[in-house]
C-alpha cells in the first residue's frame, strides 16, 4: 500500500500533544503491584515500556485508583499520593524518551471494587455472588471529586501528557449514568441530567487542574447491552455535554455494568459506536474492542470511523504489534537501532 493511502500511521496532534500514529495501546490492569499499595513496579515499566519501544504512538497506563477503596483488587496501581506518583514518573519517563505519548487512565472501581469499603450510587450490588456496596452520601461524593482532581495533579507531575478519565465498564462512573445501577432520588439519579452530574462534574474538576495545552480523554461504555440501560443515544449527548467542557476524544468501548449483557461480539464490533460519536457529537474518538490485523486498523481510521484505534489483547500478543503492522501496509517506519538488525 503507497505511504500516502496509509492513515494509521499519520501523527494525530490534540491541543499542544502529538501523537506520532494512530496506534494506541489500551489500558490494560496487570494486577501485579503484589503488595506494594498501589506503587507501580519494575514490571510496569517493562510491559509499558515494550509498548513504547514496538512502535505505538500512545500508551495508556492501567486502570490506576484514585482513592484506595477505589481500586478493582488490592493489585493494581493507585495514583492518591506522591509516592505512587513517584514511581509512575519513571514509567511516564521511558515512554516519552521511546517515542510513545504517555497517558493514564485515573479510575474508581466503586460496587466492583474488590477491596473493603465498596462505594456506589445505590446499594445494589453488580450480581448475587458480589456484596452489597454502601450507598454514597453527598460527602462521598465530592470526596471523589477532589480524589480524581488530585490524581490527575499527580499524573501532570509525574509527567504524563494525556490523562483519561474511566466512565466505562461498570466501575463508579459508568455506574451513576447507567439506570440499572443508579436509583437514587436525589439530584444524582433519574433523568438523564442528574445521572451524568457526577461525571461532568468530575470532568470539570480534571480539567481545572489538568493543563490547558494537554488533552484529556474520557472513556465511556456507548452501550449495556442491557434494555433499558445506558445507551448510545445517550452517549451521544453525553460526548457533546463533555466536548463542552474540554474534553478532547472519547475513547468508546461498551458493556460492564450487568452480568445480563448481551454482546455481540465480532471483529471491530464497537467501532460504529466511535463513528456515530465521532459524526455526531463533533468530538474526536478512538475505537477499541477485537481490532486485530492492520488492514482492518487503518481502514478504521481512513475511512473516518475513529481517530484512533486502540489494541488490548492483541499487543499482550504481540508488544510489536505497531511495527508489523506497518511492514504489512508497506510503511516505512523507525525501528529502535538496538532491533534494526532483526528488522
Amino acid at each position: 500500500m503507497p505511504a500516502d493511502n496509509v492513515h494509521l500511521f499519520t501523527p494525530l496532534t490534540l491541543r499542544g500533544v502529538t501523537m506520532r500514529n494512530r496506534v494506541w495501546i489500551s489500558p490494560m490492569c496487570q494486577y501485579s503491584v503484589f503488595n506494594q499499595d498501589g506503587i507501580a513496579t519494575d514490571w510496569h515499566l517493562v510491559h509499558l515500556g515494550s509498548r513504547a519501544v514496538g512502535g505505538a504512538g500512545l500508551v495508556v497506563v492501567e486502570a490506576t485508583a484514585v482513592e484506595g477503596r477505589g481500586r478493582i483488587s488490592a493489585e493494581d496501581l493507585g495514583l492518591w499520593n506522591d509516592r505512587q506518583g513517584e514511581a509512575l514518573a519513571r514509567v511516564a519517563r521511558f515512554l516519552a524518551e521511546h517515542g510513545a505519548t504517555p497517558a493514564i487512565q485515573i479510575a474508581h472501581a466503586g460496587r466492583k471494587a474488590g477491596v473493603a469499603g465498596a462505594i456506589a450510587p445505590s446499594p445494589i450490588p453488580f450480581s448475587e455472588q458480589t456484596p452489597t456496596p454502601q450507598e454514597m452520601s453527598q460527602a462521598d461524593i465530592e470526596d471523589v471529586i477532589r480524589a480524581f482532581a488530585g490524581a490527575a495533579g499527580r499524573a501532570y507531575e509525574a509527567g504524563f501528557q494525556v490523562v483519561e478519565i474511566h466512565a466505562a465498564h461498570g466501575y463508579l462512573l459508568h455506574q451513576f449514568l447507567s439506570p440499572i445501577s443508579n436509583q437514587r432520588t436525589d439530584g444524582h439519579g433519574g433523568d438523564f441530567a442528574h445521572r451524568t452530574r457526577f461525571l461532568l462534574a468530575v470532568t470539570e474538576a480534571v480539567r481545572r487542574v489538568w493543563p490547558e495545552r494537554l488533552p484529556l480523554f474520557v472513556r465511556i461504555s456507548a452501550t449495556d447491552w442491557v434494555p433499558g440501560g445506558w445507551d448510545v443515544d445517550q452517549s451521544v449527548t453525553l460526548a457533546c455535554l463533555l466536548r463542552e467542557r474540554g474534553v478532547d476524544l472519547i475513547d468508546v468501548s461498551s458493556g460492564g455494568t450487568s452480568p445480563a449483557q448481551q454482546i455481540k461480539l465480532g471483529p471491530g464490533y464497537q467501532v460504529p459506536f466511535a463513528a456515530r460519536i465521532r459524526r455526531e457529537a463533533g468530538i474526536p474518538t478512538g475505537a477499541v474492542g477485537l481490532i486485530t490485523e492492520p488492514h482492518q486498523a487503518d481502514a478504521i481510521v481512513r475511512e473516518g470511523h475513529a481517530d484512533a484505534v486502540l489494541i488490548g489483547r492483541q499487543s499482550l500478543r504481540d508488544p510489536y504489534w505497531p511495527l508489523r503492522a506497518a511492514r504489512t501496509l508497506d510503511y516505512t517506519t523507525e525501528i529502535p537501532f538496538q532491533y534494526q538488525r532483526g528488522w
